[in-house]
């Protein structure tokens, strides 16, 4: 879950380094480093510093230059962040600097084995003992050293390396975490995200697992692990800078909320056929023996982790009460590591924002290795699970920069029900019920449109909450899951204790916490349980409890029962998430500025979880 970049050329990299890291900061932030060659001189420059790039750039000399380095900013796993744990890594003879996304599963034995060789070791990280691993394969050829090393590795990785004593080229290697090469004129570039290396060029040749990269500033060579040669085709990067910019929002995760009426359209753009009242998705129209698998699947999997597992509960009930096909939804850290009953006509569906979750990509393998059809649902075009499925359905939510996910899990929410509604026209909905619901898909943009505009009287009540300690969040049917996504939302970004949970579900335990300083938000908007979850509310009303409420428009019952309450426009059950949802992202956000925390890089969180 660390950022890695690096640069080889004429020009002088430093800024180029610095911007870098800090695009990929999302991706860990307890420390920084980089180093730097200079090729005039034959000089090195090692900087390090615990904190986020700022604090690295304030301890970068305003004369420190270089025409080649690597940078790197962390997120610990192994060591806690201090200055030896930070990257990049040096090997005991100083010849060999590394850094690493990833994690070296087997660095104990190896550690081992080169402390009686002579190693010595002055840090707490696995990457210290790959580094060192390099330099007792080195023999004045460092491709040749790197492949070897990695052959004794098991784990994952994504590295770039430099030698002094081959200062013409960096070497860049990939298995299980994400790696790119940037293509330049006469210089060249890799980082672990397309961010990095936009500034510079949008062309990028993306690598594989178990793929090594010779690169100089002139040409980049692929080979694999077993020193086949490869020809890599050069992509171009599917965002624009200011896709990645602030663009005047105090936060990204502020700006990532507000961009969601334009990046549902964008989920929906061209998928959408209100004159047949149906959907389609080129993503799996295109193979149509792998989409026929899903359509005639007996079973469903759907693997994800966090949001995305939210996201995907919202799908189990949208397929299973629209397209009729059992559906399980299981945390991907959970599925490869017990039994799950695979048949020839089960199908596994996995869902990350970033294509790059570590514990989701294992569960694919898994389910291939059984013999299931997989299909993937993610943001990030080129990336691992992109390339690992058999086919799958893009969001086109553009990047998303904040670590706690908003506007991926709505486009999320989206493509399941186009996939929902697609399935279910194939089989038994009818046209008038296909066209109603593409009808309010089309309208849903402009309704989420109007909730923000509304984002005021949120704002005020995150005001009156900030310094709460617990947070129950309640709902039922299609937004129990919202429920849980809200509690998540402020845990991940106000450090408040919060828990979801069904409505129902709170008179067996929950209700035992309730007293006049547990504020209770339920989602109660006028659907075919509404009344249920009054009788809910009034429960929590006898108990002394605070209650806010998410409700519909012209709902005047609810605000007699309600201390707080927050209107929200009307839509059909199944697309009902996507506007309950929102008020709970703003209240998190809200709640966080309010006690003064840094909202896009959260304490101990990272983008994007590479590592397992």
């Amino acid at each position: 879950m660390c950022g890695i970049v690096g640069y080889i050329g004429n020009k002088d990299c430093v800024r180029f380094l610095v911007d870098g890291l800090k695009r990929v900061e999302y991706r860990g932030y307890d420390s920084a480093g980089i180093l730097i060659y200079r090729k005039n001189t034959a000089e090195h420059f090692l900087v390090k510093n615990v904190g986020k790039i700022i604090e690295l750039e304030k301890s970068i000399s305003s004369n420190l230059s270089g025409n080649i380095g690597i940078a790197h900013t962390r997120w610990a796993t192994h060591g806690e962040p201090n200055h030896k744990n930070s990257h990049p890594h040096v090997s005991n003879d100083g010849n060999i600097f590394l850094v690493h996304n990833g994690i070296i599963e087997n660095y104990t034995s190896l550690k081992k084995k080169l402390e009686k060789t002579g190693f010595t070791f002055y840090s707490e990280t696995d990457t210290e003992i790959l580094v060192n691993l390099i330099q007792h394969y080195y023999k004045g050829d460092i491709e040749k050293a790197v492949k070897e090393a990695l052959l004794d590795v098991k784990g994952t990785y994504g590295i770039g390396v430099f030698c002094l004593n081959e200062p013409d080229k960096l070497i860049a290697a990939r298995l299980g975490s994400p790696l790119l090469i940037g293509i330049g004129k006469n210089e060249n570039y890799f980082a672990s995200d397309p961010s990095s290396v936009l500034k510079k060029t949008s062309e990028v040749v993306y690598m594989q697992d178990r793929e090594i990269a010779v690169i100089t500033k002139d040409s980049v060579v692929h080979k694999t692990l077993d020193d086949e040669l490869l020809e890599k085709s050069i992509e171009k990067i599917s965002f624009e800078l200011t896709d990645i910019e602030k663009s005047g929002y105090d936060h990204f995760m502020l700006k990532e909320i507000f961009e969601q009426p334009k990046t549902i359209t964008d989920s929906m753009r061209g998928r959408l056929l209100l004159e047949e009242g149906t959907t389609k998705l080129g993503g799996l129209n295109e193979h149509p023996e792998i989409y026929n698998s899903l359509i005639n699947a007996d079973k469903i999997y759907i693997v994800a982790c966090g949001t995305s597992w939210h996201s995907a509960l919202i799908g189990e009930y949208m397929l299973e009460e629209y397209a009729k096909i059992p559906v399980e939804v299981e945390y991907a850290s959970e599925f490869r590591y017990r039994d799950p009953i695979i048949t020839p006509k089960t199908v596994v569906i996995a869902i990350s924002q970033s294509g790059e979750t570590a514990d989701t990509l294992a569960a694919i393998k898994e389910a291939k290795r059984k013999g299931a059809v997989v299909l993937g649902i993610c943001n990030v075009v080129g990336s691992s699970i992109s390339k690992e499925t058999d086919a799958g359905v893009y969001l086109h939510a553009g990047p998303e920069i904040g670590v706690a996910s908003t506007k991926a899990f709505t486009s999320q929410v989206i493509v399941l029900a186009l996939i929902t509604i697609d399935i279910a026209r194939r089989k038994h909905l009818s046209f008038r019920q296909g066209y109603k619901i593409v009808k309010e898909l089309k309208i849903l943009p402009a309704l989420v449109e109007s909730i923000l505009e509304n984002s005021a009287v949120i704002k005020e009540i995150a005001k009156k909450f900030s310094s709460a300690k617990n947070f129950l969040y309640l709902g039922r049917g299609y937004n129990f899951p919202v429920a849980l996504e809200g509690a998540l939302k402020l845990k991940e970004i106000s450090y408040i204790h919060a828990e979801g949970y069904p409505a129902a579900e709170m008179k067996h335990g929950p209700i035992a916490l309730i007293d006049e300083n547990m504020p209770v938000i339920f989602i109660a908007i006028k659907d075919t349980i509404y009344d249920k979850v009054i009788t809910n509310i009034k429960e929590v009303k006898a108990r002394n409890g605070v209650v806010i409420s998410i409700a519909s428009y012209g709902d005047e019952e609810i605000d007699l029962i309600s201390d707080y309450v927050i209107k929200i426009p009307d839509t059909t059950n199944l697309l009902s998430p996507i506007l309950t949802v929102i008020p709970l992202q703003l209240l998190a956000y809200y709640i966080a500025v309010e006690k003064g925390y840094n909202v896009d890089m959260p304490r101990n969180l990272a983008k994007s979880v590479t590592v397992e």
